[in-house]
């Protein structure tokens, strides 16, 4: 056992090489790409997407995605000559959801009158580098679910971050999300995993 310089016994060095900040992201964008492919729960993706940001070793990132397919989409597709994705959600007294594989638009708009709405980010094709998301909720709560590896900027009244388990710094070339909101009696919560 190595000894501290204080004179504690120091942890024994876990077994693999020290995993980077660049191939927890990756391991994290397989997970998002097995959930967006039902390969995965919500449970599952949370517990492994949890464990692969904290993970000192290549050996944990392995054993989290060893039962998945070798090679994993990326979260970031270009925008094709294809349809272009919608760039609204309204409800009034009603509810939206987006959820599962979803195409998001560099920009976006949600308003909820007098209902719930759902933004499930984690399994969506993102366009763009960077996304703004404008959410305005009157007497609503809007939920926002943010994969990993992503950089989330928060800004208005109503609009608040939820949760202790927020990834890592990450890493340069991540994409953006930039969340605006406005809430009246209402809330906007953003969050990397569901509301139990």
């Amino acid at each position: 056992m190595i000894q501290a310089g204080n004179g504690e016994p120091d942890r024994a060095p876990a077994s693999g090489t020290l995993a980077s900040n660049a191939e927890r992201d990756a391991a994290a964008h397989r997970l998002q790409a097995a959930f967006a492919e039902h390969r995965l729960t919500d449970e599952e993706f949370d517990q492994r997407v949890r464990s692969a940001l904290v993970a000192r070793t290549t050996t944990e990132l392995d054993g989290l995605t060893a039962d998945l397919p070798a090679v994993a989409p990326a979260l970031l597709v270009a925008s094709g000559t294809g349809r272009k994705p919608g760039r609204f959600a309204i409800a009034l007294k009603s509810s939206i959801s987006r959820a599962g594989r979803w195409t998001l638009p560099g920009r976006f708009t949600s308003v909820v009158y007098k209902g719930s709405g759902l933004l499930d980010l984690r399994a969506a094709q993102f366009t763009s580098e960077e996304t703004t998301i404008t959410a305005l909720s009157y007497k609503s709560c809007t939920e926002i679910l943010v994969p990993p590896g992503v950089r989330v900027e928060l800004a208005g009244p109503g609009v608040s971050a939820i949760g202790d388990a927020w990834p890592a710094e990450p890493s340069a070339g991540a994409p953006v999300v930039r969340i605006r909101g406005v809430a009246y009696k209402g809330s906007i919560e953003v969050r990397t995993a569901p509301s139990a």
